[in-house]
């Protein structure tokens, strides 16, 4: 992705999380765990399992010591990991914000999610 993608990527994610009545930030990312089983289960149709599996992906880089570019080239080495890792937060941000939406239609008149 390059960089202006990622930027605007994270500035989507930053207008929709800032936007008056949609999900927080705490309750997109206490809503990872639930997203991640109902996507497993085929409960939300909302996110494929490709989609999850990338994520997933980009979580394995991240934490991976072997890296595309090595870090050892020290501007470009870690701006490979930064990209993914801005990536990935807009990606779940997001998902888990339309998630929790999901979820409150599911369970009329319900705000809080269910356990």
């Amino acid at each position: 992705m390059r960089k202006a993608n990622r930027a605007a990527a994270v500035w989507r994610t930053y207008q929709d999380v800032s936007k008056p009545g949609t999900p927080g930030v705490l309750t997109r990312v206490r809503a990872i765990p639930r997203l991640i089983k109902s996507v497993m289960r085929g409960d939300y149709a909302g996110m494929g399992k490709g989609k999850l599996a990338l994520m997933a992906m980009g979580l394995v880089y991240l934490i991976s010591p072997i890296d595309a570019v090595p870090d050892f080239l020290v501007l470009i080495g870690v701006v490979d990991d930064f990209g993914v890792l801005l990536w990935l937060v807009a990606s779940m941000l997001g998902e888990s914000g339309r998630y929790v939406d999901w979820e409150r239609k599911v369970i009329p008149g319900s705000t809080t999610p269910p356990v």
